[in-house]
């Protein structure tokens, strides 16, 4: 005999207009029927929200977070971003560096981001796990409500047995930002390295630059004959922006071969590249059109929140749809792909949507279309991870018109 459904999502409408019953087992969509007419539980009704399948954030650095107003750093390139969160590292501490990525992790999951994948800093000096014991510990905390992956991410100089320390701790994945080493592509061999002999996946910063060596063709070759399963991540990839067309294709052609992921992170990418080019200034991202085209893994993340590496920031995956549509020249429903299952297929997670057999996470939102979605970003948000409400938003609008009218405008997203 089959489990009572445990939830039914009613009056959803979804993309293609259609309004329905989106019913639920478990973590799992078990079927999707006419409006009104689904039985469960327990009833969620949307009254004709829009359902979307839930953001996922591939690329946070919530041990980061916040940090912008108390480094108060100089506007400035990823250079000038380093140094200023250099020079405060020493003074992070554990209990605040758990405080700030909590908040910017509850934030997303408000906002309808129900999996998120963060760079831990491995830090300087004789303390240097306080802030990967602070991200273990939120995981351990924040499990049930979010799925949070946790990555290391070494200074370029630390040694193997360090990293291997750091892993041990908790971790899940290894990362690094090999572009910026002495030598890149005896980097990415030495990361990846620690990756196979640990027989887990590998989340590396690659490229993040307009100019300099291009290590990604390295990274596909050795990664190419990784099990399937095995997580293997490029994040920003800017390099891959300026090539040329006979330049990109090859390299197009190794990571599709390689099933590599590939990260783009408008926000931040576009804040710390071309401050040297002060006319015709380069946009700053990696090359979306013709890495969809090519049918690579591709995704879209948010990178940084209020830190020296971007000063702004909502933690909402429809300020970086925006972006990807504005900047990236993405379609919107490419742009909320990337965001969503784009993202979900990068971190090794399955498809959320409302067909049978899906992950259910939803982001419900006070919307007809997505484009009015992604364009105004409606505050009224219901969000659902693994087949249970973990966030309702609404909000109520008062808008006081012209006196010689003596009327109140009230508009009530509720």
């Amino acid at each position: 005999m089959s489990p009572v459904p445990t939830l039914v999502l009613r009056q959803a409408t979804l993309r293609d207009g259609r309004r329905c019953d989106v019913v639920i087992s478990g973590a799992l969509v078990v079927d999707v029927v006419p409006a009104g007419t689904g039985v469960a539980e327990k009833v969620v009704d949307l009254a004709g929200r829009l359902l979307l399948p839930a953001a996922a954030e591939p690329h946070a650095h919530l041990d980061k977070a916040y940090t912008w107003d108390t480094i108060d750093p100089p506007m400035g390139d990823l250079e000038a971003a380093i140094v200023a969160f250099h020079s405060h590292q020493e003074l992070l501490e554990s209990d605040d560096t758990y405080a700030r990525a909590k908040h910017a992790a509850l934030r997303l999951a408000a906002n309808g981001t129900t999996a998120i994948r963060s760079h831990v800093n491995i830090l300087p000096g004789d303390r240097p796990f306080r802030g990967v014991d602070a991200m273990v510990r939120l995981r351990n905390e924040l499990a049930g409500t979010i799925h949070l992956e946790l990555v290391a991410l070494p200074p370029v100089d630390m040694d193997d047995a360090a990293i291997g320390a750091a892993l041990d701790r908790g971790l899940d994945l290894v990362g690094g930002a090999p572009h910026l080493a002495e030598d890149p592509i005896a980097d990415v061999r030495r990361l990846l390295a620690i990756a196979a002999k640990r027989g887990i996946g590998a989340d590396l910063h690659t490229d993040e630059s307009l100019t300099g060596p291009l290590t990604i063709t390295e990274f596909a070759r050795v990664v190419m004959d990784w099990p399937d399963d095995r997580i293997r991540t490029a994040g920003h990839c800017v390099r891959l922006g300026t090539l040329s067309e006979d330049e990109l294709a090859p390299v197009i052609e190794a990571i599709v071969a390689a099933k590599l992921g590939i990260i783009s992170l408008p926000i931040t990418n576009l804040y710390l590249q071309g401050w040297d080019h002060p006319v015709s200034m380069p946009r700053g991202l990696t090359a979306l059109r013709p890495l969809i085209d090519a049918g690579a893994m591709v995704s879209g993340g948010a990178d940084n929140v209020r830190d020296p590496f971007n000063p702004l920031g909502r933690s909402d995956a429809f300020e970086t749809a925006a972006l990807l549509v504005t900047a990236g020249h993405t379609t919107l429903e490419e742009a909320w792909h990337l965001v969503s299952n784009g993202a979900r297929e990068v971190m090794g997670l399955p498809v959320a949507d409302a067909v049978p057999g899906a992950a259910a996470d939803f982001l419900a939102v006070d919307a007809a279309s997505l484009g009015q979605a992604i364009a105004e970003a409606p505050a009224d948000r219901i969000v659902i991870h693994a087949g249970r409400v973990i966030a309702r938003s609404t909000v109520t609008q008062e808008l006081f018109l012209s006196s010689t009218t003596d009327t109140t405008g009230r508009i009530d997203h509720g």
